[in-house]
């Protein structure tokens, strides 16, 4: 299929083409086809992909995924280099704009919520220096009890925050907790703040999902399996005793970790990691539904074959028909 950047030069601004869901469900091939076809490049919406020397636990895509297209904010940080969705944001919105200077579509694929969030709705979060000890603390907090204490002290100060909270995970809750501690602004407070700007972009959002939850349950587990194989083990053994929070933090490394040090088998570390990703997905598929408008969902179900591949040119020119449409409309 050939490029067609003709169709976007008539927007009044800048057009972006969002590939999300969860995990293990197709959306680096997705991201690079759509590249292929429009000339795009792919801005890497990952807060564990970022980083450097961890590509097994973060899925980072090989260099035969990415299959000569350009990816983005992708294994350019140290792992013990502090991180946040400010920092995320600038220099998301720095590789958009060199993507559009060379007349080239951005893609944003990935699957951490927050980022997409911030950077398509243009929410607004002061740049702070960050207290890492304060961040660790709170983290380890909520780690011990899955954030109950901490979302019991949100409740007191905003209920609709602590009850979109939930189910956001344990990092969230710090987070928000961090926030308001630092600023003295509750969740829902910040949140209507931040959008008082709009969105420099014509955002257009393609989700990826399985109608049968059992079956992404099975493609995780059989995931996980594949991680095992390539290495994942050795790679987490390398972080045993590194001092970033986040790098020992990530799914399967910390899942690892107890096994490494004797203190349970590892087959019940690889059931825990199994188990820990299916709850992360669950968790994106939580926030892409709440909190991204006007998602277009195509199911990964309907492209599956007798092979348990997905069959990515039916995909791709779903997906397409989706992209025509849009750029239809916008252009009436």
């Amino acid at each position: 299929m050939q490029s067609n950047n003709s169709a976007f030069s008539i927007l009044n601004s800048q057009l972006l083409i969002g590939v999300v869901g969860c995990t293990g469900t197709g959306k680096t091939a997705l991201g690079v086809a759509i590249c292929k076809a429009f000339g795009g490049e792919v801005v890497s919406c990952d807060s564990m992909q970022i980083y450097a020397g961890m590509p097994i636990a973060t899925a980072q895509p090989s260099e035969f995924e990415r299959d000569g297209i350009v990816h983005h904010l992708m294994g350019f940080l140290p792992p013990e280099e502090p991180y946040n969705v400010s920092l995320y944001c600038n220099d998301a919105h720095a590789a958009i704009a060199g993507i559009a200077a060379r007349s080239r579509i951005p893609v944003v694929v990935g699957g951490t919520g927050l980022y997409y969030s911030a950077l398509t709705q243009n929410l607004q979060f002061a740049l702070q220096e960050l207290d890492t000890q304060l961040r660790d603390k709170l983290l380890e907090e909520t780690e011990a009890d899955e954030g109950a204490a901490i979302l019991d002290k949100l409740r007191a100060v905003d209920p609709l925050a602590a009850e979109r909270l939930q189910t956001g995970g344990v990092r969230r809750i710090a987070r928000a907790w961090e926030r308001y501690l630092s600023t003295g602004m509750t969740p829902s407070e910040h949140d209507e703040q931040s959008r008082k700007s709009g969105t420099p972009y014509r955002t257009l959002t393609i989700g990826l999902d399985f109608r049968d939850r059992e079956k992404l349950y099975e493609r995780l587990d059989s995931r996980v399996d594949h991680m095992l194989k390539a290495g994942l083990r050795e790679e987490a053994e390398r972080f045993m005793d590194c001092q970033s929070h986040t790098a020992r933090q990530a799914i399967g490394h910390k899942e690892l970790f107890p096994a490494l040090r004797g203190e349970i088998s590892f087959k019940e570390a690889v059931e825990n990691l199994k188990r820990n990703t299916r709850r992360y997905a669950k968790r994106q598929r939580t926030w892409f539904r709440g909190q991204v408008p006007d998602v277009h969902w195509l199911y990964i179900d309907e492209y599956i074959n007798s092979q348990c591949t997905i069959h990515s040119a039916q995909l791709l020119g779903d997906a397409m028909e989706v992209i025509s449409k849009f750029l239809g409309e916008r252009n009436e």
